[in-house]
């Protein structure tokens, strides 16, 4: 199973970005997929996450300006971040949690995209 982010960049503070994920390998079923981020000098924390049955988790300091969102048939994952502020600058990572095949219980595995950056400037 490979993740794979696009969408990143320099933007104006203020602006917009539309970051996009996509899974591709051998996926049997997705339950979570997110995005986290990773700041210079900092721990790496949970941006948004979206579950397969549609509950939705926001980081407090994004919610009202970023949108997370999927397309089930495409596994794939977006994050539409509007008014963006420097201190959202950051290496961005997407990840899913990815059953390869059925069984009894299904196990589901984590798995990361590459990153991609996101560069706000004031």
């Amino acid at each position: 199973v490979q993740l794979q982010a696009s969408g990143g960049g320099s933007v104006q503070n203020g602006g917009s970005r539309r970051l996009s994920c996509a899974a591709s390998g051998s996926i049997f079923s997705i339950n979570a997929m997110g995005w986290y981020r990773q700041a210079a000098g900092r721990p790496r924390e949970l941006v948004a996450r979206i579950i397969s049955g549609g509950s939705i988790d926001y980081l407090d300091s994004v919610k009202g300006r970023f949108t997370i969102s999927r397309d089930n048939a495409k596994n794939m994952v977006y994050l539409q971040m509007n008014s963006l502020k420097p201190e959202d600058t950051a290496v961005y990572y997407c990840n899913a949690d990815v059953a390869r095949a059925p069984g009894m219980p299904v196990k589901f595995y984590t798995y990361w995209g590459q990153g991609t950056l996101v560069t706000v400037s004031s």
